[in-house]
């Protein structure tokens, strides 16, 4: 028994079978029906990974932008409810982990780096030599310090790199953000 196949119908002892059947072979693709070839799929896969993994890493640059302008921004607030301290108490705190700014509502709360959401940015009061901490309110001066991710960024060129007081180091080389009053 030979059967063949020819523009969707097979012949077999002059019985014609409806399109697409066809008692074991299979029907050769026709011009209006062609389909895409695995090599054709394979090559779009690969050139939309390629064009993914292009915007995640501008994606995570943009993210790593923010949270930058967010440590610089939480430090300006820092800085403005520190200076309402001050102007109540003639000094700054000897630390800002308890209610000494928030209580007396300076500050709704004490901002938080953006990575470490429950680490808030070093803070030391600083003594009148400059170098050392203040142990005791009021401290004639402070020093604030935020790890920015990117080493070059601009706000590095206009803040404080001699301002080493204790554990807080102060180095630009390190991405280290440090402002004083």
């Amino acid at each position: 028994m030979l059967s063949f196949i020819r523009r969707g119908h097979s012949v077999e002892r002059g019985h014609a079978l409806p399109r697409g059947h066809s008692r074991g072979f299979t029907q050769a693709h026709t011009s209006g029906s062609r389909g895409f070839t695995l090599i054709e799929l394979l090559v779009v896969i690969a050139i939309i990974g390629i064009l993914s993994s292009v915007v995640l890493a501008s994606l995570n640059s943009a993210r790593a932008k923010g949270r930058d302008t967010k440590r610089i921004s939480d430090m300006k607030q820092l800085q403005l409810a520190l200076e309402l301290y001050y102007d109540s108490n003639a000094g700054y705190p000897v630390a800002i982990s308890g209610t000494e700014l928030t209580g007396p509502g300076y500050i709704p709360a004490i901002p938080l780096d953006p990575t470490a959401a429950t680490t808030p940015y070093e803070y030391a009061g600083v003594s009148s030599t400059e170098t050392t901490a203040c142990t005791t309110a009021p401290c004639p001066s402070y020093v604030i310090k935020a790890n920015l991710e990117d080493n070059s960024h601009a706000a590095l060129d206009s803040d404080e790199d001699d301002a080493d007081v204790g554990d807080i180091v102060c180095t630009d080389t390190e991405g280290y953000y440090c402002v004083r009053p």
